[in-house]
């Protein structure tokens, strides 16, 4: 069995390897070639903490396992991140324990890569200016990501504690793109790609407030309850998930699900876009609108690589059961 620490992921595991591995992985997904196992998440009652599995198996891909892990909302007085998760790859063919990977750093780059694609399929090609909402850990993880699929020029950004906002701005400077801090609707009036990543539970963006032909990445709502957009906006939008199913029951659209103003049939697989059965944007002035909920597939896709790149380099730990 491999041990792949947390460290070593960061070592092995760019940008371009969680891209690949996650639109590979929403591809087969589309085919019915790889399927997520029902979520389990639950409040522990100690520590104020929700824990949950994520898992699934990708006959394509011969990646099977289970992503453990949640949220401990007192690990930042400790100096831990408040998110964790482990990640466990089983071999397809005998059951065997293959793997245990670390999945904080995971998380946060394939999170990151599932906007990316949707921005790499979706966004106009002449976007210009990329809009953020939230300025939180994985904020930065997500400009990167998004700033190397298309030309941007400049970052508007908006977040509820101001405070956080310099950090990001860092990251842009650090990447070559010009920052400023606006509020909200100043910032739908001038973006072409919209990332939220706010993890709020009321709309943070109006449906009047973006203009024709914007990209929204949605990347915040992944509980019952949650949400970052208003539903009449989600209701106006061409609409793109990574997983139908959740995004009705706890992601963005769940919201105008409930209203009666869209169904199921409302919203494509973004593998049904990256495989070529569906056109993705329709024309310049579409409004397009991306609900990534976040899947078991994506961890072990990711989590794979890591596996597979950090044994390739001599710096997993490899230990006998």
């Amino acid at each position: 069995m491999l041990i792949v620490s947390e460290q070593t992921c960061q070592e092995v595991v760019g940008r371009d390897h969680a891209f690949e591995a996650v639109e590979k992985v929403f591809e087969a997904m589309a085919r019915g070639d790889a399927y997520n196992f029902p979520v389990i998440r639950e409040a522990i009652g100690h520590a104020d903490a929700l824990y949950g599995f994520k898992s699934g198996f990708d006959r394509a891909g011969l990646t099977l396992g289970v992503k453990s892990g949640g949220y401990w909302p007192g690990n930042m007085e400790k100096g831990l991140p408040n998110h964790q998760s482990s990640v466990f790859l089983f071999d397809p063919d005998t059951g065997r324990l293959a793997a245990l990977v670390g999945g904080n750093y995971l998380t946060a780059v394939r999170t990151a890569a599932s906007s990316a694609v949707s921005i790499a399929h979706l966004a106009r090609k002449d976007a210009k200016v990329l809009g953020m909402v939230g300025a939180g850990h994985q904020a930065g993880f997500q400009l990167r990501a998004a700033a190397e699929q298309r030309d941007f020029e400049r970052v508007v950004a908006w977040n509820h504690h101001t405070e956080m906002l310099p950090k990001l701005e860092q990251v842009a400077r650090e990447i070559g793109l010009p920052f400023e801090a606006v509020e909200r609707e100043e910032l739908c009036a001038q973006a072409d790609v919209i990332i939220t990543i706010a993890s709020a539970f009321e709309p943070l963006l109006e449906r009047s407030w973006i203009k024709p032909g914007t990209h929204i990445a949605c990347m915040g709502t992944d509980t019952k309850g949650k949400q970052e957009v208003a539903a009449d906006l989600v209701a106006n939008a061409t609409l793109f998930t990574d997983e139908i199913a959740q995004s009705v029951s706890i992601g963005e659209t769940q919201h105008a699900i409930a209203a009666g103003s869209i169904s199921e049939d409302s919203i494509t697989s973004i593998g049904d876009v990256i495989n070529g059965t569906h056109p993705g944007r329709s024309s310049a002035d579409v409004i397009t609108l991306f609900d990534g909920t976040g899947v078991g597939l994506q961890d072990l896709a990711v989590a794979s690589v890591a596996a597979k790149l950090a044994e390739a380099q001599g710096k997993a730990q490899i230990v006998e059961l």
